[in-house]
């Protein structure tokens, strides 16, 4: 035991010890109303993070009252999102049978700390200036020092956003390992934890990598999805409540493989809705500007498609005006005029109602609980059908059966589309899950296609991805 050092304790809204895998002393009404009950699972989750900052306000002020800018900056920013992290984590314990308990939302909870660090070290290599509508935390403390030492500002300011940033991280853990859970089945769930700062930092990486080599194909695009938010966002959550309710190592096993089924395409529709609405999206809406991912260049499977199809004056606007700092609004809407002649909108509309599709699919006969299963299905249309973008296309869950595609005719599927009032694609169809062998390959793009075959695509990324099983529970 190293000196000094204090096992976290529980904390305080854990009104008794948990005993097993089943909670009890609920504060709310569990027959919250919704399949997915995310009011609930949002009041809970920000009561949890409230307790725990409060607790790491007394330990910041004991070191200096000079550190606590830092934890009003944490504070802000976990003030805002939508917390599908922790909802997918709460739906993965109860897809495994485990019943509603304070510890579930703690822990769960503790994912708002991890996605808070990243976004605040995403935000400097990025050199975002907005947050969710706020000064991103670099530029929140080069403005305090913008008066004094100007000179130093900016570099002030990066420094102090890694450093709390870092200081997310082991909270993240910390937080976690006082959600009130035993031990032995702490240490089951560890595992997804570790993996998920593992890939979203290799996401991440992959990431960068791509804007500074300024050219990425499809297969690139999505393999950055798979690691930076498909397992990230979704699985490895599901995957993290899974694993503190198994009953058993076969029951873990059967539960985590849903999780991967279900949450890998999901979490590839999800980020291909992030990407349109960093383009289209309403900036008093996202909390970004309208011209924030075009001007940083960023390369994603949106922009790989469009270059796939752009004609030759098409490509030099892109090269001309993706990735430029000082973007003009009049660039901007040359940009999104290019990714929507080219039909690379259409086509990422596509994907995402055929992603979501397959995810949906996938809790069909699944060994779940029928409440995680419904409310599964409710997630995936609250994490892709988003108000922020202003579309005139049908939403996911507005487009009638057998019009998805990949589940009925094109003739169908164009229909939809022009009654909508949307402009068809010629070689519209669908990214399917990687390796699942369902749907219509034909109706691919040809960038999509090669995507799909193309060593290092996101279907060999797909074929190597990390199992974690459930070992027999430890008595430590």
């Amino acid at each position: 035991m190293l000196a000094g050092y204090r096992q976290p304790r529980p904390l305080r809204r854990m009104q008794a010890p948990v005993t097993g895998l089943l909670c009890r002393n609920m504060a709310t009404d569990p027959a919250a109303p919704g399949p997915a009950r995310l009011d609930q699972i949002r009041h809970e989750v920000a009561s949890a993070l409230a307790e725990f900052l409060a607790r790491q306000r007394a330990v910041l002020a004991a070191i200096g009252d000079d550190l606590l800018p830092c934890l009003q900056a944490m504070e802000e920013l976990l003030a805002g999102g939508k917390r599908l992290r922790p909802a997918f984590c709460y739906w993965g314990w109860r897809a495994a049978g485990g019943e509603d308990c304070p510890a579930i939302y703690t822990a769960a909870a503790s994912l708002e700390l991890l996605q808070a660090s990243a976004l605040i070290h995403d935000d400097v290599m990025d050199a975002s200036d907005t947050r969710r509508g706020r000064p991103a935390v670099h530029r929140q403390f080069s403005a305090r020092l913008a008066a004094t030492n100007p000179g130093a500002a900016d570099q002030f300011g990066a420094g102090a956003a890694i450093l709390i940033g870092d200081m997310l991280l082991p909270w993240t853990t910390e937080m976690y390992q006082a959600s009130g859970f035993p031990a032995n089945v702490l240490w089951r769930g560890q595992r997804a934890l570790d993996a998920m700062q593992t890939e979203v930092a290799a996401g991440q990486y992959l990431d960068l990598l791509s804007q500074a080599r300024r050219g990425t194909s499809v297969a690139e695009a999505m393999r950055v999805i798979i690691f930076k938010t498909a397992k990230y966002t979704i699985e490895r959550p599901l995957q993290l409540g899974a694993l503190l309710a198994a009953s058993s190592p076969a029951a873990g096993d059967a539960v985590a493989a849903v999780c991967t089924a279900y949450g890998i395409p999901l979490g590839i529709a999800f980020q291909l809705r992030d990407d349109l609405l960093g383009v289209f999206g309403d900036p008093a809406r996202t909390g970004k500007p309208a011209t924030g991912d075009l001007s940083e260049g960023k390369r994603t499977v949106l922009m790989a498609l469009a270059r796939e199809r752009a004609s030759a004056s098409q490509a030099r606007l892109l090269d001309e005006h993706v990735g430029d700092r000082t973007l003009t609004t009049p660039g901007a809407a040359a940009v999104r005029a290019v990714l929507t002649d080219t039909g690379a909108v259409d086509e990422c509309e596509a994907l995402i109602a055929a992603n979501v599709k397959e995810a949906v699919a996938a809790l069909d006969g699944a060994p779940i609980t029928d409440a995680a299963r419904s409310a599964l299905a409710a997630l995936a249309i609250t994490a892709t059908d988003r108000e922020e973008l202003p579309r005139t296309t049908p939403r996911v869950s507005q487009v009638p059966a057998g019009t998805m595609p990949g589940t009925g005719s094109t003739a169908q599927h164009t229909t939809a589309a022009r009654r909508s009032g949307r402009p068809v694609s010629p070689r519209r169809g669908c990214f399917l899950l990687p390796g699942t062998g369902r749907g219509r390959p034909g109706h691919l793009s040809r960038a999509a296609s090669r995507a799909a075959a193309a060593p290092g695509s996101s279907a060999s990324v797909m074929a190597r991805t990390t199992t974690i099983r459930v070992a027999p529970a430890s008595s430590t």
